[in-house]
């Protein structure tokens, strides 16, 4: 039998039956569905995340407290509070100065926390961060409203706040309102509002959300500490990055007074350290609810084995009748085996356009829900991956009725009733 024979007659077996050939490959067609978009959505986040990190300059070195053990943050026997006391005023010092680290070009320490903030007879709690003006190049935030505080107001330890554009909406009653020269309470205390943040296309990162005041105002006033919670260097290009992070870490070694052999107290990481850690985060999630995904094609690939059991009853007769006209069991293992085959890679092909359409929806939702541009990635590896185990699931769940179909003897199957 010739294979365009062979296709022929496997494409007329399975018409035959359409209603029961289509709920036959259901299964395969939502687990085909399911693995597309999940690895399709998966490399949509990754793409996303990617980009809004890379949006604040991959010339950015962040310093934070801790002590980093096999690419984990961890405290190697060491005092907490110890730790989270590691960066001072003193590190960011030795950090601006030339001679220690000359491809710095911007030095940025912060703090943080989350402070109840008031105005008049509204209330909402905010994350207010304590950062210094260079923040503002660093991070390439400008204001909307107003201006952004200055170096001198946090030498000052002035009390003015900038807000985010939501910050503003809740407190003031409307997100174009003007809260300029407006006075609001954190923690008790007076603030001047000063600015409001522009809108910057996403709040992935929660600008909208924020007040920012100078880091010296919130150690003094909010916080009561000397500390900081992070501290950000910005090199004066790209290719600076290497040689700056070592700069770094000698400096803050050096000044932290640890010995040869011992572990840091803090952590320095790059915009491609955050990236390769998101991404390998990501990559496992991805994966493991593929897996999941991927177990409801077993249940598919078994009601293909039965479908395929029932047809070989039914077809007993035709099987008789083929061999008696010199068809071997080669020619039979082939024809059912194809029929099973064909079965789930029709599965598979219509998986693969519906997971795309799905993908798609979910990308427009996506980015109305998040304010962002969600990009659509159609992934190929997730189509081939999806065609290659609807295939794969057809040749093993497929093989046994063949294999069965084949050994029939054909004075019996002519006898069949």
């Amino acid at each position: 039998m010739r294979f365009n024979d062979l296709i022929k007659n496997s494409v007329s077996s399975l018409t035959t039956h359409k209603s029961r050939s289509a709920l036959t490959v259901l299964g395969i067609v939502i687990g085909i569905t399911a693995i597309i978009v999940i690895v399709s959505v998966g490399s949509s986040a990754e793409g996303l995340i990617r980009g809004e990190i890379q949006s604040f300059g991959p010339e950015n070195v962040f310093i934070n407290p801790g002590n980093p053990s096999d690419g984990l943050f961890s405290f190697s026997g060491q005092s907490n509070a110890v730790l989270l006391k590691s960066l001072t005023t003193d590190d960011v010092h030795r950090l601006k100065n030339k001679s220690n680290v000359p491809d710095a070009a911007l030095v940025n320490p912060s703090v943080n926390g989350s402070f109840s903030i008031a105005y008049e007879s509204e209330t909402m709690t905010v994350n207010t961060i304590g950062t210094g003006a260079a923040a503002f190049d660093i991070y390439n935030l400008s204001a909307a409203n107003g201006r952004l505080f200055t170096e001198e107001e946090v030498d000052s330890k002035a009390a003015v706040v900038v807000l985010g554009k939501n910050v503003v909406k809740e407190l003031f009653g409307s997100e174009d309102a003007n809260p300029l020269g407006e006075r609001v309470k954190i923690k008790g205390k007076s603030f001047k509002v000063i600015g409001v943040f522009s809108f910057i296309g996403s709040n992935m990162w929660g600008i909208d959300d924020m007040a920012m005041i100078p880091y010296t105002t919130a150690q003094e006033y909010l916080l009561g500490i000397r500390h900081f919670h992070e501290i950000a260097v910005q090199a004066r290009d790209v290719s600076a990055v290497p040689d700056m992070v070592k700069d770094i870490k000698i400096i803050l070694r050096d000044n932290h007074d640890v010995k040869e052999g011992e572990g840091d107290d803090f952590i320095v990481s790059t915009q491609e350290d955050m990236i390769e850690t998101i991404d390998g985060i990501l990559k496992a999630i991805t994966v493991f609810l593929a897996f999941v995904a991927a177990i409801s094609l077993l249940v598919g690939g078994v009601g293909v084995m039965n479908i395929m059991f029932v047809s070989v009853t039914e077809r007993t007769r035709e099987i008789g009748l083929r061999k008696s006209l010199g068809a071997t069991n080669k020619n039979i293992l082939s024809q059912f085996l194809l029929e099973a085959v064909l079965l789930t890679g029709g599965g598979g092909i219509a998986g693969a356009f519906m997971g795309t359409l799905i993908t798609y929806a979910i990308t427009i939702v996506a980015s109305l829900a998040l304010g962002t541009n969600f990009p659509f990635v159609f992934s190929l590896f997730g189509v081939f991956l999806g065609l290659l185990v609807s295939s794969a699931v057809g040749i093993f769940f497929g093989i046994f009725p063949a294999y069965r179909a084949s050994k029939k003897s054909p004075m019996e199957a002519l006898r069949y009733e």
